[in-house]
């Protein structure tokens, strides 16, 4: 997997993402999809029970490349190599966003492990190279990120709004002490000492 890897956020609110496999993975795979309000659908011959209660298209059959057709995203989770592989290199000629779980090599994009707070998104990724330490640094992040950043964002959101209501552009304001007051307001204490981010890794 490159070492150079672009960060990004998608907004996939109403688009359409393919799942193949319906396993557990599959399974975290369509759920995470779903909370960011993708549209998708499950395609596999065996699907576990969990599914039932989810807002999805399931195909309960093998994958078929038609079931590529206007899909923005795709992720495959069949634990089938030669599979995945085809997948792959097929969403590659197409232009589709692939990624394989737990494959890095047949990855266009990989998932980074997530800490949310609202609308507060912070991510650790290892490039696909080590999950395990993503998922460990994501708990530790998890412990300094408390649920009260959730109403710092939306005050700053509030901010940001009063800023723009004024005719002002918001690229022009020293946000540093309005965030400093904002966090302070909450009791908020940041800091990470060593210690800290001191524990067992904890594999995915």
């Amino acid at each position: 997997m490159t070492k150079n890897q672009f960060p990004i956020n998608l907004n996939l609110e109403g688009r359409s993402c393919l799942v193949v496999g319906a396993g557990r993975i599959g399974l975290r795979k369509t759920e995470q999809l779903l909370a960011a309000g993708a549209i998708v659908t499950v395609v596999a011959p065996e699907v576990v029970s969990e599914f039932a209660g989810l807002a999805v298209t399931i195909h309960q059959r093998s994958f078929e490349l038609a079931d590529l057709d206007q899909q923005r995203l795709v992720i495959t989770a069949t634990g089938n190599r030669d599979l995945d592989q085809m997948i792959f290199d097929t969403c590659e000629e197409r232009g589709i966003w692939i990624n394989s779980a737990d494959d890095p090599e047949r990855c266009a994009f990989t998932l980074p492990a997530v800490v949310r707070r609202g609308d507060l998104m912070v991510t650790v990724s290892t490039g696909g190279n080590s999950p395990a330490l993503s998922s460990w640094m994501r708990q530790k992040l998890e412990a300094l990120v408390g649920p009260e950043f959730e109403e710092v964002v939306n005050e700053l959101a509030q901010e940001r709004e009063l800023i723009h209501a004024d005719g002002r552009s918001t690229e022009d304001i020293n946000w540093k002490p309005i965030i400093e007051k904002i966090v302070a307001s909450h009791n908020i204490h940041m800091s990470c000492p060593r210690e800290s981010l001191q524990g067992t890794v904890v594999s995915t």
